[in-house]
């Protein structure tokens, strides 16, 4: 007899320790092992440090910007929405994860019952048939657990797993959002100051045609110039005068936008006056070598997550092919004085057990292993496009930085350039060896090529910006 029970208990342990789900391996990602190389891309060291590792609050070195980042963080409604869902993702894997120990219920009942003869009422003196009833009483307190599923074959522990990986992917889902967010802050952030720069310059530019257009005038009306030099100047001036009204337009709506992100005015001591030649980042931001770097990226790791849950779900579709067994039990004491409940009570426990296996479905179960498959599948597809997607964001950011440098100063050598070309031309139109459409021409040449150099000049500091989260890097 003891033989059998130990061989019964070993039977049930090799039982409880089955697990039906595929075993999971990480897919082969279908990508190059490394960033590609060439003419476009930066030198890099095999040995770079790890961007991921470099803090927002070290990687940014402007304090105003630190600050509204800070208070983005803090106030963001996207980042309060994922913070919500990873609350929910850890209540239902806690719920989920209940399933695997039984829930013990205490239960109380009393009951009081009267019966007796229909005859005369107790206490009368006539002769006659008397009241031989009475009254019953009984108290009954257990303790027990109702359907209680053994899990032989894995499936409550796969449903478990399944919403744990989705409760990790959550939080995964929370910091590629985090990491998004300081992006966003930090490009809009300057893009308002470089749009700073484009106001101060769209209006030192009017100021300057409005003096050509005095001059022009001034000589129209002593014959020296014609109608036509002055309406080209005026031509100049409106064109300023537009972009002066449409930069004051769009800097407030670059604030408007920046208070979105943060979640919270932005106070204006924290906003920037202009971008100039100042860095706003780090110089430089090591990306190594290896595209192993993109396996740290939160929504990589969001998906594989994923994928680990489908993989789970597997396991407990499986399980839905065997047999489900179920424990019932229960414990406690009755008696007929609630006094005497605990004491001189009468103690008795029963025990049930059950087992169910499903007969006929009409496929039902291999639907939804083929669903749990599929998913699995589609998991598989969604992981490495995630990776593909990572691979070319990087890549990209990767190709703007080997050149940005070069784009800086061919466009800073363009505008000194037209910039001198600009004052010999009107030196020569003044001494009557040029026109002045040929002067019109230079300063329309040197005003386009200031524009560019301040739209370059922000472009290199975006660069950065979204090399910085490409790379992983932002959450702390």
């Amino acid at each position: 007899m003891y033989r059998r029970l130990v061989a019964c208990l070993l039977a049930t342990t090799l039982l409880a320790g089955c697990d039906l789900a595929p075993h999971y391996k990480r897919p082969t990602p279908a990508v190059p092992s490394a960033f590609p190389q060439g003419p476009a891309y930066p030198a890099t060291s095999a040995t770079a440090a790890d961007a991921a590792a470099i803090g927002w609050r070290s990687f940014f070195t402007d304090e105003r910007l630190r600050q509204v980042i800070a208070q983005g963080l803090a106030n963001n409604q996207d980042l309060q929405l994922a913070a919500a869902h990873v609350l929910q993702a850890r209540a239902q894997y806690r719920v989920q994860r209940a399933d695997l120990l039984p829930t013990v219920d205490a239960m109380g009942t009393a009951s009081i019952r009267h019966s007796g003869s229909n005859g005369a009422s107790v206490g009368s003196s006539s002769s006659g048939p008397h009241d031989t009833g009475g009254t019953t009483k009984s108290y009954a307190a257990d303790l027990g657990i109702s359907s209680f599923e053994l899990d032989l074959f894995g499936r409550v522990r796969n449903l478990t797993k399944a919403a744990r990986e989705q409760y990790f992917a959550t939080q995964a889902a929370q910091d590629a959002t985090r990491i998004s967010l300081i992006a966003e802050i930090a490009s809009a952030w300057l893009t308002l100051g470089s749009d700073q720069d484009q106001l101060a310059l769209s209006r030192q530019t009017l100021a300057s045609f409005q003096q050509s257009v005095d001059l022009t005038r001034a000589q129209f009306e002593k014959g020296v110039a014609s109608e036509l030099d002055l309406q080209q100047a005026e031509t100049n001036l409106q064109d300023a005068r537009y972009d002066v009204a449409q930069l004051t337009t769009q800097i407030a709506q670059d604030q408007n936008a920046l208070n979105l992100l943060v979640g919270a005015t932005v106070p204006p001591e924290q906003l920037p006056s202009g971008l100039g030649t100042a860095d706003f980042t780090l110089a430089d931001l090591p990306a190594g070598v290896s595209s192993d770097v993109l396996l740290k990226r939160p929504d990589v790791i969001e998906a594989e997550d994923q994928l680990k849950a489908q993989n789970a779900n597997i396991g407990a579709a499986r399980a839905a092919f065997f047999p489900t067994i179920s424990l019932t039990a229960a414990a406690g004491s009755a008696s007929s004085a609630l006094s005497d409940l605990f004491t001189g009570g009468t103690w008795s426990w029963n025990a049930s057990g059950s087992s169910a296996l499903t007969l006929f479905d009409f496929g039902r179960n291999k639907a939804n292993l083929r669903y749990a498959e599929a998913s699995r599948d589609a998991a598989v597809a969604t992981y490495r496009k995630s990776v593909q997607t990572a691979f070319r964001e990087v890549s990209d950011a990767l190709a703007q930085r080997g050149t940005i440098e070069e784009q800086v100063s061919a466009r800073a050598a363009r505008a000194t350039a037209a910039d001198t070309a600009a004052k010999l031309s009107e030196a020569r139109y003044r001494n009557g060896i040029d026109s002045f459409l040929t002067t019109l021409d230079a300063q329309r040449t040197l005003y386009s090529a200031q524009q560019a150099l301040v739209t370059t000049r922000l472009a290199r500091q975006t660069n950065l910006v979204t090399l910085y989260g490409a790379l992983g890097g932002g959450i702390s």
